[in-house]
């Protein structure tokens, strides 16, 4: 595990969580500015952070109210991080770790509610189809009347196509990061 960050506000705020090496933590910058742009979405939402990497977006939902969430990531290391950083934040009662693919664990597994709010971040080299592939899977059931998915990318990348019932309620660049924040 390298390099080091921090839950930004909530029950949590301030606490240092590990990225797993190779990782591409999200910066407070963007995590400040996406919670609030997302409000009172996250109090008592189930949380579903997909290529989560460290944990660190599910981990700040979960700090400010979340009620749950799940953690999917292939890497081992990146699965290991993220029960490092529930232990810390005392959320691991509140949390699922799955250390598998997201395409098989969508494709693979049924949701037992949806989810209100969904975290996508994969790594930067993925193509706009791999993320339109994981977005027509989460439109399966994943994501609740009124949940919101957010997807971070690198800025500059092909435009995303999301579900045709789905809007983009926001677009907003942080130096080489681009968020957008799809409504369902």
């Amino acid at each position: 595990m390298a390099r080091r960050l921090r839950v930004v506000a909530g029950s949590a705020g301030g606490l240092r969580l590990v990225a797993p090496k190779g990782a591409r933590p999200t910066t407070d910058r963007v995590k400040e500015s996406l919670f609030a742009s997302l409000g009172g979405i996250v109090a008592d939402a189930a949380a579903l952070d997909l290529f989560a990497g460290s944990g660190a977006l599910g981990i700040e939902a979960l700090s400010r109210g979340a009620r749950e969430a799940t953690f999917v990531d292939r890497d081992r290391r990146a699965a290991d991080a993220m029960r490092v950083n529930l232990a810390t934040t005392g959320f691991t009662d509140r949390a699922f770790v799955r250390a598998v693919p997201v395409e098989t664990f969508l494709r693979d597994t049924a949701p037992e509610v949806p989810f209100g709010i969904v975290f996508l971040d994969p790594p930067y080299s993925a193509g706009a189809g791999e993320v339109a592939d994981v977005l027509q899977l989460l439109d399966r059931g994943w994501v609740g009347p009124g949940g919101v998915v957010v997807v971070e990318r690198r800025a500059g990348t092909d435009a995303l196509e999301p579900p045709v019932r789905w809007q983009v309620a926001r677009e907003r660049r942080y130096g080489d990061t681009l968020t957008v924040v799809l409504t369902v």
